[in-house]
């Protein structure tokens, strides 16, 4: 089975230019076929603030109303997908900007309001995705790039976590290819220590991240990112990492098995 490699790039990659150009110099060097999932960053915080649209938060997560789905997208849609493509194209990967609007490829459904109304965020099932589009895409030598904007099949856009997406899209294509996943961000991998950066864990199993939850090693906001792996990973997806953006190697970071 051929092998697949999903990349997915956090907030604080997009947001530092060089650190972008320097990530996707790499990402250009892992062989196809391959996908990229990016994260939104902060410029949707400034634009909303200069439009003088206020930025809501619950618990660290964003609430995308109306106005703020308007930037949102127009933001990860737009700039940020389109500046990540035309960087890609420049040195040799032909990629394409999507959202999962496009062709229809990720649908989603809008969160339920109870027990916190989030707005327009959507939730999305691998069983869900268009992998037809997504397999042909790649058969011709296409890189896929994902803003995490979807759609709900009745008209509406809907903000989603980027992190889900790339577990759902690793998901979706498993019975295609060997899927490789690999979650990037500014650590070196999941820390026992969050202030030492060299205090890694090389591997996370199902029974030793219980163990680590219990003993409060693992931070909460490391919680999503870990669940999502292993969510990927118990539905077929064949290797998961979590590593620094400037390290896409086999080696280092922390491997996550099921």
């Amino acid at each position: 089975m051929k092998a697949l490699t999903i990349v997915k790039i956090g907030g604080n990659v997009v947001d530092n230019p060089e650190s972008l150009s320097k990530f996707l110099l790499m990402f250009n060097k892992i062989e196809a076929p391959k996908i990229l999932i990016h994260g939104g960053g902060i410029l949707a915080s400034e634009i909303s603030a200069k439009l003088g649209i206020e930025t809501k938060m619950h618990n660290g997560r964003r609430i995308t109303d109306a106005e703020t789905l308007k930037v949102c997208t127009m933001v990860y849609a737009g700039w940020i997908n389109k500046s990540i493509v035309a960087q890609l194209q420049k040195i040799g990967c032909n990629s394409l900007g999507l959202s999962g609007a496009d062709a229809g490829v990720i649908p989603a459904k809008r969160r339920s309001p109870d027990p916190v109304d989030f707005g327009f965020v959507g939730d999305i099932s691998p069983e869900e995705i268009n992998t037809g589009v997504l397999v042909s895409l790649l058969g011709r030598g296409i890189t896929p790039v994902f803003c995490a904007i979807t759609h709900d099949r009745n008209g509406s856009l809907l903000n989603t976590n980027a992190d889900t997406m790339a577990s759902g899209i690793a998901v979706a294509l498993s019975g295609s290819y060997y899927t490789r996943l690999i979650f990037c961000f500014e650590k070196e991998g999941v820390l026992y220590d969050p202030k030492d950066e060299k205090s890694v864990i090389p591997l996370i199993t199902k029974e030793s991240y219980t163990r680590l939850k219990n003993e409060g090693v693992v931070s909460e906001g490391m919680l999503p990112k870990l669940d999502n792996a292993f969510f990927a990973l118990e539905r077929g997806v064949s290797e998961v990492y979590i590593k620094k953006w400037s390290n896409l190697s086999p080696e280092g970071g922390t491997m996550l098995r099921f």
